[in-house]
């Protein structure tokens, strides 16, 4: 009954933790955006539970843990999950592989904003190995959709 309640915390910690986690660099650059995946799913799930607040508080923990200025991954995963959270029912209704291609866009879209918020703060420029992620956590979304969703099930959170 217990981990029932916290099945969302649980899964957004662990996310958090796949994000930070060291790689080797030439692994790295492909690692999948974990966290907007994870709140993706669950948007599209439960969006009654998880939306623009706690994408916000993620984000900002997010935001501290990479030691990035503070807002910037914060105000990009807001946007992000709030496309998600606009056509969550739509959305709801495709397929796993067409989702896929959704994360895909949102991933990019979430990219996008980062880097451009990076550059207006610190002056970096656009590479296209920073677009290595959305790929990744387009290959990731079928995996992550179905375990996630069987977890659910089982702890029967509706």
């Amino acid at each position: 009954m217990q981990f029932r309640a916290y099945l969302i915390t649980f899964s957004l910690i662990c996310a958090l933790v796949l994000q930070i986690m060291p790689m080797p660099a030439s692994v790295d650059l492909y690692r999948p955006e974990w966290v907007l995946l994870v709140l993706s799913y669950w948007t599209l799930a439960l969006p009654h539970r998880v939306n623009i607040g706690v994408a916000f508080i993620n984000g900002l923990v997010l935001d501290i843990l990479l030691g990035s200025s503070l807002g910037v991954h914060s105000f990009a995963m807001c946007v992000s999950i709030y496309v998600l959270a606009a056509n969550y029912q739509r959305l709801r209704n495709y397929s796993v592989w067409q989702q896929a291609i959704v994360i895909g866009v949102t991933s990019a879209f979430y990219n996008l904003i980062v880097f451009w918020l990076q550059h207006l703060l610190t002056d970096v420029y656009f590479l296209f190995t920073y677009m290595w992620p959305v790929v990744s956590s387009m290959v990731i979304w079928p995996w992550l959709f179905w375990l996630l969703r069987k977890l659910r099930r089982q702890m029967r959170l509706s």
